[in-house]
């Protein structure tokens, strides 16, 4: 498999590099974002490790325009910022995952693993909650007739709550199930992947159980139309 890495610490870069090298990867690496952007572009890339701060053109920028393009590589974005407002930005132009500077190579590798695992997973049967439909083969989700694009992320949140349909879920386990054991960030990043889904889906299939976590339901039955 094929990935590119856009990091300006080029010190950082070609250590990454190396290590997934010797991991069996192909590995191309730029170190700013205008670069990043052109190859991505014109390559056939299976994952893009991307830096937030870049000159030329930064993380941010890169990632929606490849979305806008209707190029649909998973993204993890590398950045020394640490906030939900950083968050928030990045899932808006399509990142997949975050990883906050410093951090280890092992850490990096079991996102990149994980991100590369989702795209590549076979086909499953469909899960159906009323009229909200997820396939996870083909990472196809609809509400009724519309179609509904998502992150390969938001995907795995929506996938493990239609597996666990009406059962509360809690931050953890949605951490454990679609982060990897590998996460030790804020608990809080599902709350800002679940605010992406509710702004996708619409309101209504995804409430909150107050203490104990999130609830996937049929927005049209009785016990939908509510988050809390």
């Amino acid at each position: 498999m094929r990935l590119l890495i856009v990091e300006d610490e080029r010190r950082l870069a070609l250590s990454l590099a190396k290590g997934l090298e010797a991991e069996g990867f192909a590995v191309d690496v730029v170190h700013d974002g205008t670069e990043g952007l052109h190859r991505a572009s014109e390559g056939e890339y299976d994952l893009i490790v991307l830096d937030i701060m870049l000159p030329g053109m930064n993380g941010y920028r890169v990632c929606g325009a490849l979305r806008a393009a209707g190029d649909e590589t998973p993204v993890l974005m590398l950045t020394a910022k640490d906030g939900e407002y950083d968050e928030a930005e990045g899932l808006d132009t399509g990142a997949d995952d975050y990883l906050t500077k410093p951090f280890s190579y092992v850490v990096l590798l079991a996102r990149v693993r994980a991100l590369l695992r989702r795209r590549t997973r076979g086909a499953k049967a469909a899960l159906r909650v009323g009229e909200l439909t997820v396939e996870p083969g083909t990472q196809r989700v609809a509400v009724g007739e519309r179609e509904v694009e998502l992150t390969a992320k938001e995907f795995a949140v929506l996938e493990y709550l239609a597996v666990r349909g009406g059962e509360v879920v809690s931050k953890s386990e949605i951490l454990e199930h679609v982060w990897d054991f590998a996460y030790e960030g804020d608990v809080n990043i599902v709350e800002v992947y679940v605010s992406a889904l509710r702004r996708k889906l619409g309101a209504g299939w995804i409430t909150t159980v107050r203490g104990a976590g999130y609830r996937l339901v049929d927005a049209d039955g009785p016990g939908g139309g509510s988050r809390a």
